[in-house]
């Protein structure tokens, strides 16, 4: 399964899938094109939302299977992607807990330069600035911040088509109620239920497709936004406790230094000498 996941993750797997999904839906356009074809005593009456839908082809319809195909590929690979096992695998943040305990600080940083996970990606810019834990926090920030946005751009592509779906099916709309008036005004104004049907058809029909895309693409949309939110804080909050591992061993010359800096500084009392009494402080005279 994992084998399967990685595999689908190269950008050739997908152009695959994509491919061959468009394919599919091509040669169900064109058996459904075969089938509707008219005979030679009389055409078959069309039935049936499949039939309508598949009877009124034309570049939007074409335009919306498009953008059908590549909202459901988004979803497919939206969903594999954004998962806990993905972001943040238990392997990987063990494995860098025990670098960290170990403080093989130099094949940790080897470790994250390779790993494409969230949290190695988030680290290994911060090791870079070490000592300085300021300047490792700061560029750990900067990471996690350029690595949710990428995430959410990922997602961004299903709000785009889910926004564009309604406007194509509007397209085909007004296409169609074109086709219709056009009808009524060759017939002089006499035009026949059955010569508007046609433009009726093909409107109503193109609103469904866009309905259709737009639907699916925002409610994936939505869901996918949720989760991505939820992981990323709880691997922000992973990649920070694991730095805080790294702090400890940086504050302890510098409190070394202090403890040694203490005696030397003139607010501090010396220690007493043994065996040395305090001299008693005389008593000063009354005053007149």
């Amino acid at each position: 399964m994992r084998h399967f996941l990685s595999r689908y993750a190269s950008s050739k797997f997908r152009i695959a899938l994509l491919l061959l999904m468009m394919a599919g839906a091509f040669c169900v356009a064109m058996s459904s094109f075969a089938q509707g074809a008219p005979g030679a005593a009389a055409p078959k009456q069309k039935t049936g939302l499949f039939q309508v839908i598949m009877g009124n082809r034309d570049f939007v319809f074409f335009t919306i299977i498009l953008c059908s195909v590549i909202g459901v590929t988004l979803i497919i690979q939206g969903f594999i992607k954004n998962r806990a096992s993905v972001l943040m695998p238990d392997a990987s943040v063990n494995h860098i807990r025990e670098l960290i305990n170990q403080r093989q600080f130099k094949e940790l940083i080897e470790y994250t330069e390779t790993d494409p996970t969230f949290i190695s990606r988030a680290l290994n810019p911060a090791l870079k600035r070490a000592p300085s834990f300021s300047s490792m926090k700061e560029a750990m920030e900067t990471a996690i911040g350029e690595q949710t946005a990428e995430q959410f751009r990922r997602i961004e592509y299903l709000n785009i088509l889910g926004n564009l779906g309604p406007l194509l099916g509007l397209l085909g709309t007004v296409l169609g109620m074109i086709e219709a008036f056009t009808a009524m005004n060759d017939a002089a104004g006499a035009a026949s239920p059955g010569d508007l049907a046609g433009g009726i058809s093909k409107a109503l029909a193109h609103t469904f497709l866009g309905l259709m895309l737009a639907v699916p693409c925002l409610s994936a949309f939505g869901i996918l936004r949720t989760i991505v939110d939820r992981l990323t804080i709880r691997a922000s909050l992973v990649a920070e406790e694991l730095l805080l591992m790294i702090k400890p061993a940086e504050a302890k010359p510098a409190a070394a230094g202090a403890a040694a800096a203490a005696p030397r500084s003139g607010a501090t009392p010396q220690p007493a000498i043994p065996g040395m009494r305090k001299a008693p402080v005389p008593a000063m005279p009354p005053t007149m």
